[in-house]
């Protein structure tokens, strides 16, 4: 284990774990929350701090400010806590308690949206109170997370090269798609580097799917991300929230807490390999962005579950509940 100086510089890059024990099918699940960030988000943190330290425009005295559904703005909190910036998060009523504690214990301050804007929703009203903070005050530095390159970049640099290095017959690969820095940036290495590896993305409206109300923050945004190119792309899978608690519940009980976002996305994985490979026993891995701490009162706490989704919402039985396919559609 590394000796480190500042909260930043660690970042677990190398735990897999093989899912077939839970779910039936070959396929590895690359752990990212095992920093003090507790998510992937950290690497896209420390990518954009240090790129708009270098080109000058982060500099002593600045405050950064950033729209985030949490786990950016808990990344953002410890870069700001560890240089010396002031931080304000701009969020919304999804964002779990235990989140806005977490940026508020390392200085920063934190903005709840309570209405969404006419156009783009909550993210819209978000983006809103980012760029009239940025206009009252030129010592708001906004990264940007939606529209930054450094936010693909570094997955570009590190997650997929770590995934590539592990699993040499790689076929597919499965990533939640957000701001799509993730996506992006790994689609962009697999295809540059190895061609031969599908990409499929789990997505949300960012796709071109209805607009449709989310209560589990994390994937799905409410517009398109400047960062999508759809070229890179192979292939698409939607997943319903009934469909990403249900996942989350399976593998809590196997003992692996994890974050609203690898159920999405294991959900996805799974649907997407019985449709595309059934029998086979292809190499796959699929990206969890966080653990399951933070969902303990939403994606993990019966009641809420059953007041979101309905009684049925944690049956046995997955036809009670409709699923959606590839285009958004429920069937």
């Amino acid at each position: 284990m590394p000796i480190i100086s500042e909260a930043q510089e660690y970042h677990e890059e190398e735990l897999f774990v093989d899912l077939r024990r839970t779910f039936g099918r070959r396929l590895y699940l690359k752990c990212e929350g095992f920093n003090f960030a507790g998510s992937i988000k950290l690497k896209a943190a420390r990518a954009m701090v240090e790129a708009a330290e270098s080109s000058g425009v982060l500099r002593p005295g600045s405050i950064l400010v950033e729209s985030s559904s949490g786990n950016l703005g808990v990344a953002l909190s410890i870069l700001a806590a560890s240089k010396g910036y002031d931080f304000v998060c701009v969020t919304d009523n999804r964002c779990n308690l235990a989140t806005k504690q977490l940026i508020e214990s390392m200085g920063g301050t934190v903005y709840t949206v309570t209405e969404p804007a006419t156009e783009g929703g909550f993210l819209g009203a978000r983006l809103r109170l980012v760029r009239e903070l940025c206009e009252l005050d030129d010592r708001y530095v906004w990264l940007n997370q939606y529209a930054n390159p450094n936010n693909a970049l570094a997955h570009y640099r590190s997650t997929a090269p770590a995934i590539a290095r592990r699993f040499p017959d790689l076929k597919v690969a499965f990533v939640g798609a957000g701001t799509t820095g993730t996506l992006m940036g790994c689609a962009r290495y697999f295809k540059e580097n190895r061609p031969e590896v599908a990409v499929v993305a789990v997505g949300s409206v960012t796709f071109g799917g209805p607009s449709l109300p989310r209560m589990i923050p994390g994937l799905g945004t409410g517009m398109r991300p400047p960062l999508l190119d759809r070229s890179y792309v192979d292939d698409v899978v939607m997943v319903s929230e009934v469909e990403t608690v249900r996942a989350c519940h399976r593998l809590a009980g196997r003992g692996f807490l994890l974050g609203g976002s690898t159920g999405t996305v294991i959900s996805g994985a799974m649907r997407w390999l019985d449709e595309h490979a059934p029998g086979e026993d292809l190499t796959a891995v699929a990206i969890a962005p966080d653990m399951g701490e933070r969902y303990l009162d939403s994606v993990y706490h019966r009641g809420w579950v059953e007041e979101m989704y309905g009684s049925s919402a944690l049956a046995d039985e997955l036809e009670e509940v409709p699923m959606m396919s590839s285009t958004g559609v429920a069937r």
